[in-house]
């Protein structure tokens, strides 16, 4: 912040030195040009030309400071309107009156003769300085308010921003709790028939546990550690339902080190496995197809059922997964569910960035 404060004054300075001095390098000359230099000497434009120049950037810069007191920029209303006119003029007819007061010293200073001031001039310099200060104050008003603009524009985006990383924390895949009840009590039955396979159950429910947590800091994992964690899904499933799942793998192998959304095809499988398999009475099988099509990953979960329709229970996991590939992806990527032949095809087709 302390840093962004002294690169807009800078800015200001460089801004106010810069304007004000082309405009008074332009007056210098043309009167220079223009005037004979036995009526005038081309010193008295270049003192005038100063003059102008240090009341220029003294008096705008306080009135800059009166604006900022008032918070004009951000507080735009009649009350502030009628104060930021009223300082204009102040400022107007100070600066008239400091101009003239300057130029009549110097005209008879540097040509030893008093300058003949008429109501013309002093009318005529009073409007070039109210029509140059009015466009002063357009200008760094209209250069305030892009700034605030800009400003608001990013705030509205880290907003935005941490609100898709909130609801993305939300919506990211957890293991399921009733899975994991359900998991510790089948190894704790497999203790008393087999200590290795339980030994081995406990370490894959571990690891799931693990990569479950570890998947809230991030948004996008490799397809052949999401393949782990599926593995370890399906082993401890298939100590409840045995052999009553099958299970098989139709992975390209090129695509194992691309990232997909973490949870993603895991959840798929529970889904399958949760209101398709279990829900057969001879069980059934689970597929896991990961191809692409050169312009999309596609990733494809088939189970053994058919599609329930009528059933609210399927719809939550599924409506995780589309909220998270909207806000992703957008509308590059899509979550299509369908039955072929009495098999449930999941398919999901994420863009390869």
């Amino acid at each position: 912040m302390a840093i962004s404060k002294k690169i807009n004054s800078l800015i200001f300075w460089v801004l106010q030195i810069s304007g004000w001095g082309f405009i008074t390098f332009v007056n210098i000359w043309v009167k220079a040009f223009l005037v004979p230099a036995d009526k005038v000497k081309p010193s008295y434009f270049f003192l005038e030309g100063i003059l102008f120049l240090l009341f220029s950037i003294l008096l705008t810069t306080l009135y800059r400071n009166y604006l900022k007191r008032i918070d004009f920029v951000e507080n735009q209303s009649q009350k502030n309107y009628i104060k930021a006119f009223a300082g204009y003029v102040i400022v107007v007819f100070l600066f008239s009156f400091l101009l003239l007061l300057g130029s009549y010293i110097g005209f008879e200073a540097i040509n030893e003769k008093p300058l003949e001031l008429s109501l013309l001039i002093v009318l005529s310099t009073t409007l070039n300085i109210a029509i140059f200060i009015f466009f002063w104050i357009v200008i760094y008003i209209s250069v305030k308010l892009i700034a605030r603009n800009q400003r608001n524009k990013i705030d509205r985006l880290k907003l935005e921003a941490s609100l898709k990383e909130s609801q993305l924390n939300t919506l990211k895949g957890q293991l399921n709790p009733h899975f994991m009840f359900n998991s510790l009590n089948n190894i704790r039955g497999l203790m008393l028939e087999d200590v290795d396979k339980a030994r081995e159950m406990l370490t894959r429910l571990s690891e799931m546990l693990r990569y479950s947590l570890n998947m809230n800091k991030v948004n996008a994992i490799q397809i052949k550690e999401e393949l782990e964690t599926v593995d370890n899904y399906i082993a401890l499933s298939k100590i409840q339902l045995e052999d009553r799942l099958q299970y098989e793998k139709k992975i390209d192998e090129s695509l194992l080190q691309l990232k997909i959304p973490p949870m993603i095809l895991q959840m798929l499988v529970e889904n399958a496995i949760k209101h398709g398999v279990s829900d057969q009475k001879n069980g059934g099988k689970i597929t896991v197809i990961v191809t692409d099509n050169t312009e999309e990953i596609v990733l494809q979960v088939n189970n053994t059922g058919t599609l329930k329709s009528d059933s609210n229970s399927t719809k939550i996991g599924i409506e995780n997964i589309e909220k998270r590939l909207e806000l992703l992806y957008g509308k590059r990527a899509a979550l299509v569910l369908k039955e072929v032949e009495n098999e449930v095809q999941a398919i999901i087709k994420i863009p390869v960035d």
